[in-house]
């Protein structure tokens, strides 16, 4: 992500060369965080195609290290590297938060060993990158079972997401032993828990109620989600919430991601056509049918 000349006051937020949906996308960006300043770090995209919320399965680590020879564990320690330069990308951008699965609730039937190095690379990560996330203004939340988690680990994700509270900022969304079935599984639990205690009728229930449920309440929906290392599933990875995300897919392993494909995941966001179910404008049923 090489930085170009920058914008002109003209170009700022506020400024007259703007349209009015990159203005409002620019001043939201700029409440959440001053360093935002898409338009000299990815010139080529408009302020207000650059997704709000964007979702990573990082994939590939693995793989990554047995074509090099290399333990899992090593790729695990790569991958950690790459989180670090996405998460700094993502406040240059003005994307507001970024998801990453981490470990899911199936993550447990791996070999003893590969788990116990990333319970203990989760708790390195804690501890060495708490002073960085907090200088770059990223706050931390963790969704998922972590009363599960190593009480090692459990004390480690608290201290951070706890040094990081008071943040107004980006977030990074860690989701550790998460799987979205589970977690909506909680959520239908607590709901029925309240319509048994005569705190919520059951025809009160709508998605809203749902969604306010989840661990994801206080977070918009992932407008991209992305997929490294060419897997072509979904991974039980925040299936309520992804309903309208658009899915980018890449070879790429990881470790070898990094910020420029980062970039062009968004970039490939960003042309494409978000409709939610609506017809292009201009086009009739007609042509649609004949495939034009």
């Amino acid at each position: 992500m090489t930085p170009t000349t920058p914008p002109t006051p003209e170009d700022r937020p506020g400024g007259t060369n703007y349209p009015e949906a990159d203005r409002e996308a620019l001043a939201r960006m700029a409440r959440l965080t001053p360093r935002a300043d898409p338009r000299t770090h990815l010139p080529e995209v408009a302020p207000s195609r650059i997704p709000r919320h964007v979702a990573v399965i990082m994939d590939g680590n693995g793989r990554w290290a047995k074509e090099r020879g290399l333990p899992h564990a090593a790729g695990h320690r790569k991958g950690a590297e790459t989180v670090r330069l996405i998460a700094e990308a993502c406040g240059r951008l003005g994307i507001e938060v970024l998801t990453l699965y981490s470990f899911s609730s199936e993550n447990w039937k791996r070999p003893p060993d590969e788990i116990e190095a990333l319970m203990q690379l989760c708790i390195a990560y804690c501890k060495n990158e708490r002073e960085k996330l907090i200088d770059e203004g990223i706050r931390v939340k963790v969704i998922g079972r972590t009363g599960e988690l190593p009480e090692a680990v459990q004390e480690a994700l608290c201290e951070l997401t706890e040094a990081t509270s008071h943040i107004v900022g980006p977030t990074l969304c860690l989701a550790i032993n998460y799987g979205s079935r589970a977690e909506i599984t909680d959520a239908v639990r607590r709901l029925a828990a309240r319509v048994q205690r005569g705190e919520l009728a059951p025809d009160a229930i709508d998605e809203a109620v749902i969604d306010a449920a989840l661990d994801t309440a206080d977070l918009p929906d992932p407008d991209l989600l992305i997929r490294t290392a060419g897997e072509m599933r979904l991974s039980n990875f925040l299936l309520w919430q992804i309903s309208y995300a658009e899915l980018y897919v890449t070879e790429t392993y990881w470790p070898d991601f990094g910020v420029e494909g980062f970039c062009e995941a968004i970039r490939a966001f960003a042309a494409r056509d978000r409709r939610f179910g609506a017809r292009p404008a201009g086009r009739s049923p007609s042509s649609l049918r004949r495939g034009c």
